[in-house]
């Protein structure tokens, strides 16, 4: 497989009245075309600062991210932000909220049926071709999360961006909601960073899971590689013992590794400074 996005050794920083924070130290990582990554980590660990230099909403403060070896410096259609919240506009139908993200990118590309097909296509692979004429108020929070991964694929970006999708959701919808986002994964070989609190989700889903260390100055605290065979099915696997052991190495690492990385961490950091200083003097 070949690297489609390289983060490269970011550093976030953001001005407070108390001086400025560090959200992001040395964030350094590459993904392939195709993966499924997983961002976990305790809140305040700065999965969602990392997806935003991703999305081009924040400009890192050293380092960058590359993506086809160009540089992001702005939001784009080729990255497609999920958030927990569907962002639906709820005076628009199903159908409406699609057709808008797909007039902005395809409106000098596609003819009216074209993007009446597209669009269309879209609301089947999440099987909504059903509600396409119901307004979000009209149908349910699973439902709606579903317009809004439709709209996001329906831009065809290059990396879907996935904000805790299914935080919401009740425990029987986010089983069906994320079996879903399988399958679709597995038909559009789609590049996936996923935020998630779920370690069951995050094992399920990915390909690798990136573990945060807590913040401030956070940063990558351990890779894990799931490489259990696709498609997978959450019946079966509940008492795969491979499953079980990855479950159990990222539990380890949030409650148990997580307060000997993190010192480390700072550690390391501090010395670098005190050698560069050293250097400089």
């Amino acid at each position: 497989m070949s690297a489609i996005l390289n983060i490269s050794q970011i550093d976030m920083v953001f001005p407070t009245p108390k001086g400025d924070f560090t959200a992001l130290k040395n964030v350094d990582l590459k993904i392939n075309r195709g993966e499924f990554i997983s961002l976990i980590g305790h809140s305040g660990c700065g999965k969602s600062t990392v997806l935003n230099v991703v999305a081009g909403l924040y400009q890192a403060t050293k380092g960058g991210v590359l993506l086809n070896n160009k540089e992001v410096i702005e939001p784009g259609p080729e990255r497609a932000v999920v958030f927990q919240n569907h962002s639906l506009l709820p005076w628009l139908t199903a159908y409406q909220n699609i057709e808008l993200a797909v007039k902005q990118v395809f409106q000098q590309k596609m003819s009216a049926l074209e993007m009446k097909q597209w669009i269309e296509h879209n609301l089947h692979l999440v099987h909504m071709e059903h509600a396409m004429h119901k307004r979000p108020d009209e149908i349910s929070g699973g439902m709606k999360q579903r317009i809004g991964i439709a709209r996001a694929l329906a831009m065809q970006p290059e990396i879907l961006l996935m904000d805790e999708p299914f935080g919401a959701l009740d425990a029987l919808t986010r089983a069906h909601m994320q079996d879903s986002l399988m399958e679709i994964q597995q038909q559009l070989n789609n590049t996936v960073i996923m935020i998630t609190h779920d370690v069951d989700e995050a094992v399920l889903l990915s390909d690798r899971i990136v573990m945060m260390t807590n913040g401030p100055e956070a940063t990558i605290g351990e890779i894990l590689t799931v490489d259990l065979a696709r498609p997978r099915n959450r019946v079966q696997l509940a008492n795969d013992q491979q499953y079980n052991d990855l479950r159990a190495r990222v539990l380890s690492f949030l409650y148990e590794k997580q307060r000997k990385v993190a010192p480390l961490i700072g550690k390391i950091s501090q010395s670098k400074n005190s050698n560069e200083t050293s250097n400089i003097a």
